[in-house]
């Protein structure tokens, strides 16, 4: 067994909604999952784990991301080539940042990339929302930036969300994890009209604020009536850190994609304050959490040569 080329995929975490945009809308953030592939000449599939949640990841056939490596082989009808996988985790598992995501567009970018680029980013893009299920986090993954998606009769448009630069996210992350399947589970199976035009207000209100940064739109916009009332008991704490954020200034909090993260808006000029509280709050719930602000990320994935 020889090693004919290696090559790393880099992925930033995502969050999803921002309040409103249920299933439809996300950002990518400047955290990131590193995923180093070497294509090897014989032998059996090899997957190593580095990080402070290694146990939690797969290292056999049943991986997410070999599984998504497989299935562009599949879309193209080709055999996959035996690959050694060396996996760096800088998102944190299940808590709401688009882990499965980054292992989701690192197995099609690499498949893609080891079979000689057959396919366009919208191929893969399809691919990717085929395997997750819904676009809000493998798209902005893929493509950085804050993006909506819109399916239609022929696939997807996605759209690029101006996001104005004094606007910062600040990420909660705290030290428990929160299923997607247990965060959907709780959802009623229809929601009322009234909270159907509100969540279209708001979320249309939500997009006006991302680009003008104007306080009292995106006061207004991060309110939600389709998944966060629910889904909000599921994370001990909510309330106290959803007040003390907003109590320090920020425009608002959010659950970022399922949770149990929690993302705040904030102007650049009151992060630390904002921060600080948040760190305060869930500390005084018993709950340890790690608190940062980060910038978006505006690439996406890319590939590293080793």
């Amino acid at each position: 067994m020889s090693v004919i080329s290696n090559f790393t995929v880099k992925v930033p975490a995502t969050t999803a909604n921002l309040g409103p945009g249920f299933d439809c809308i996300g950002a990518a953030l400047q955290l990131y999952n590193e995923f180093k592939f070497s294509t090897l000449t014989s032998g059996k599939l090899m997957i190593q784990v580095s990080g402070a949640e290694a146990a939690g990841v797969q290292t056999d056939e049943n991986n997410l991301l070999y599984q998504s490596f497989i299935r562009l082989y599949d879309y193209i009808k080709q055999p996959p080539p035996p690959v050694s996988i060396e996996i760096n985790l800088g998102v944190p598992l299940a808590r709401g940042l688009g882990s499965s995501a980054t292992a989701i567009i690192s197995g099609l970018i690499a498949a893609n990339y080891m079979a000689g680029t057959p396919l366009s980013d919208v191929q893969l893009m399809n691919l990717a929302i085929a395997i997750e299920g819904h676009p809000d986090n493998v798209v902005p993954a893929l493509l950085g930036g804050c993006r909506l998606a819109a399916s239609s009769n022929t696939g997807w448009e996605i759209c690029d969300i101006t996001w104005h630069r004094h606007i910062i996210p600040v990420v909660a992350i705290p030290n428990f994890e929160l299923s997607t399947s247990q965060a959907r589970s709780v959802l009623p199976p229809q929601i009322s009209r009234g909270d159907a035009i509100f969540n279209i207000a708001h979320f249309g209100l939500l997009l006006r604020g991302l680009a003008t940064n104007r306080e009292e739109w995106l006061t207004t916009a991060l309110q939600d009536k389709i998944h966060q009332p629910y889904r909000k008991a599921l994370i001990p704490g909510y309330e106290a850190v959803n007040n003390a954020a907003i109590d320090a200034g920020a425009y608002g909090m959010v659950i970022s994609g399922a949770g149990p993260t929690l993302l705040a808006l904030a102007d650049k000029n009151i992060v630390k304050p904002v921060e600080n509280a948040i760190t305060e709050a869930w500390s005084d719930q018993g709950i340890t959490a790690i608190v940062r602000s980060l910038a978006l990320d505006t690439q996406g994935a890319i590939i590293v040569h080793n």
